[in-house]
């Protein structure tokens, strides 16, 4: 298994993720393009010290971008939407 930080990058904290949190106990993150959600689910309990119930995983391709004359592209990256049991909690804050 891959150290937990190349596993896990970042929590994606948004509107979205935020109301996701608060009603169905589910926690997004930027995960590794090549983990699967074995490694998900064992990286998130282990860093978080808690009790995965599910894991779900979307693929984004990267937009093509312009700047100037020049083309580029942004990475692909693949998010996780880790839904926790019930009683879980994952404070990204330290409120």
């Amino acid at each position: 298994m891959k150290p937990l930080y190349e596993i896990i990058r970042k929590p994606l904290i948004s509107e979205k993720a935020n109301l996701l949190k608060e009603s169905d106990q589910v926690v997004t993150f930027e995960v590794d393009r090549g983990a699967n959600k074995i490694e998900i689910k064992q990286a998130v309990e282990k860093a978080f010290d808690v009790k995965v119930k599910s894991v779900n995983t979307i693929q984004f391709r990267g937009k093509m971008k312009r700047v100037g004359a020049s083309l580029g592209q942004r990475n692909n990256w693949k998010k996780a939407y880790v839904t926790l049991e019930e009683g879980q909690n994952i404070d990204f804050y330290g409120v």
